[in-house]
């Protein structure tokens, strides 16, 4: 199902909202993401790190009444509240979890179901249809994010029900994968750089913005910075989905050489996003959880890193 029409709940992420008159000028200092470019019709991806350019969540965020809601893991929600709540104690900005008052859904393939709950978004990333209370935002080629205020999810699961087929969540992780969009989850938390996930190419991070946290060591590593670990696509015979974190090895380099982003079955396999070392895959001999562990394929994203066009940002 993982290439054809469907919706599932997005159960594994939940909903952080920042709300009030300094909203936008509090998370303009915290996010790699330029706030000024949010509107009713664009949204974003983005990440917010620690002083040392490590990030402690990733998320999509998007403007709704008088702040803003970022979708991100759930078992990152609660550290992420107690880290920013720090920062927001000389600001008019409130935080707070407001996961049980949303229901997101993601449709693939569904513009029709959209156009009937009239919520059609443009097909590009970021774009974002708004109407009788629901928002839905384009997340890649064809695939979609519906949120919705949690008292209207059964009437719109129905809508969405009566034109397309129920898949699961790992279908839409798979297609996660496929678009190279990578997230932090709770083992990976403080882990990686955003550009090690491949954040700076999926406008997840702006250079041109003022300062943030940890925006030293993200501009450094763009301007000046010789990336040598990165996100990659692989594939992995079996059925088991490996944990975010799972280590990665090379026999050819006798250590670990990297560690999963995520994954998800395909039916016959797996496939995964993964950060990796630039010279372990050259190497091409990569094998999951040891060096005896299971052998990994590199296959392809659907975008190419291109410093110069990601600086413009």
């Amino acid at each position: 199902m993982a290439d054809s029409a469907f919706f599932c709940t997005l159960t594994h992420e939940g909903v952080l909202a920042v709300r009030g008159s300094d909203a936008g000028k509090f998370l303009q200092g915290q996010l790699t993401c330029n706030i000024n470019y949010l509107s009713d019709e664009h949204a974003s991806l983005g990440a917010r790190c620690m002083v040392k350019g490590r990030m402690q969540s990733s998320f999509r965020i998007l403007p709704q009444g008088d702040g803003y809601l970022l979708a991100m893991a759930s078992e990152l929600i609660e550290a992420q509240l107690a880290d920013l709540k720090k920062y927001a104690v000389f600001s008019k900005a409130t935080l707070s979890d407001e996961s049980a008052a949303w229901v997101r859904f993601g449709v693939q393939q569904g513009d029709a179901a959209l156009q009937a709950l009239g919520v059609a978004p443009a097909d590009h990333a970021g774009a974002t249809a708004r109407g009788d209370g629901l928002i839905a935002v384009r997340v890649s080629s064809g695939r979609c994010e519906l949120w919705v205020a949690a008292a209207q999810a059964d009437s719109t699961a129905q809508v969405l029900a009566a034109t397309l087929p129920q898949g699961s969540l790992n279908d839409w992780l798979l297609g996660q994968v496929r678009a190279g969009i990578g997230q932090v989850m709770g083992p990976t938390r403080e882990l990686f750089i955003p550009q090690m996930i491949n954040l700076q190419a999926v406008d997840g991070v702006s250079f041109k913005k003022g300062c943030y946290t940890g925006q030293e060591i993200v501009a450094r590593m763009q301007y000046l910075g010789k990336l040598k670990r990165r996100q990659y696509r692989l594939a992995l015979d079996g059925a088991d989905v490996p944990q975010p974190g799972t280590g990665i090895f090379s026999p050819t380099h006798g250590s670990s050489v990297g560690e999963v982003v995520f994954g998800a079955g395909t039916g016959s396999n797996v496939e995964l996003l993964a950060v990796l070392s630039a010279d372990a895959v050259a190497d091409d001999n990569l094998h999951l959880g040891s060096l005896e562990g299971p052998r990994l394929t590199l296959l392809d994203l659907p975008y190419e890193l291109d410093r110069d066009r990601e600086i413009q940002r």
